[in-house]
């Protein structure tokens, strides 16, 4: 999918819609260059047009500094990670920026929710940008808030899980525990994204020299971004810490039912070596003669039961 962006004289930013057989002559003036998903057909036509090799996906994932943040004669390259969500949790998709001197070009394999927040957010008016270097800053900058967002979302529902968990008596623990770990994979890829962030603004603060009105900019959504990586550190903190209570809890319910199991088997016991020794077959047993034999054999095994019962019961331990 291909979107052609401008920007007005009122620094709006404007969606181009696509005309069939003028897409060369509509490239000329277009500000922002936006490709999502392109396949092997389409590659070659948009490097001829725009006369600039694309990169492929195997090259915006590398991890490699050198790799991810480098200038040459395209222009000035940055591959930042986003995320989105897919069945429920969350992914992390690489989208690569080429910023030229008068256009921005955006390739991205996935439809990430944060473009399509800045597409809303400028078609209502509330994105202005006088020129691609700004709209590139402006990118990173509307990312920074959408990953406060998602910090919310988790530390909100991290407060719901310890509700359950501190709170309720009969929680799902169990269930408990896998919410948690996906919390804590989510967590764990908004600090991905954020530490890439950081590097990715780093690059920028060392090659947009020339452009002070965007310099502290990119130092604001640095403080930003430290201020969010410390509220990671703290949430990992809490799932932790909630892991770890949980996991107790469930210990101590088994460690519960053991005891119960383990007690019975005591109560039990003095009984069974009553029937035991009055079960065995030998000649001269005395009792087998006695005319309350039976009652005084039922009687001693429910005293020998009931002994130990009352016994632990006194301790406290039931």
């Amino acid at each position: 999918m291909l979107r052609l962006f401008t920007i007005d004289n009122n620094s709006m930013i404007r969606e181009t819609p696509l005309q069939t057989g003028q897409l060369n002559e509509q490239l000329v003036g277009v500000s922002w260059i936006d490709i999502c998903d392109p396949d092997e057909d389409s590659l070659p036509l948009l490097e001829s047009l725009l006369h600039t090799d694309l990169p492929e996906s195997e090259d915006v994932d590398e991890i490699e500094s050198s790799a991810r943040c480098f200038i040459d004669q395209a222009g000035m390259h940055v591959h930042a990670l986003f995320m989105y969500q897919e069945d429920g949790r969350h992914n992390t998709a690489s989208v690569a920026f080429i910023l030229q001197n008068e256009r921005l070009i955006t390739i991205r394999d996935e439809k990430l929710p944060d473009f399509r927040l800045f597409r809303l957010r400028a078609k209502r008016g509330q994105v202005t940008c006088r020129d691609a270097t700004e709209l590139l800053v402006t990118i990173f900058e509307h990312k920074v808030e959408n990953h406060a967002d998602y910090l919310e979302d988790v530390h909100h529902e991290l407060e719901e899980i310890s509700y359950h968990v501190l709170e309720e008596e009969d929680s799902d623990l169990e269930h408990s525990i896998s919410e948690l770990a996906r919390l804590e994979d989510s967590n764990g890829k908004i600090r991905l994204c954020l530490m890439d962030t950081q590097r990715d603004i780093s690059f920028l603060l060392r090659h947009l020299r020339d452009h002070p009105e965007h310099i502290e900019t990119l130092r604001e959504v640095m403080r930003d971004i430290e201020g969010l990586m410390s509220h990671t550190t703290f949430l990992f903190d809490k799932i932790n810490f909630l892991m770890a209570s949980t996991q107790g809890f469930i210990n101590i319910k088994q460690n519960k039912i053991i005891k119960i199991f383990s007690i019975a088997a005591v109560v039990f016991l003095p009984p069974t070596l009553v029937a035991s020794i009055y079960g065995m077959n030998f000649k001269h047993m005395p009792e087998l003669e006695w005319l309350i034999g039976y009652p005084w054999a039922l009687s001693l095994m429910i005293i020998a039961g009931l002994a130990p019962y009352l016994f632990f019961k006194h301790k406290g331990w039931l």
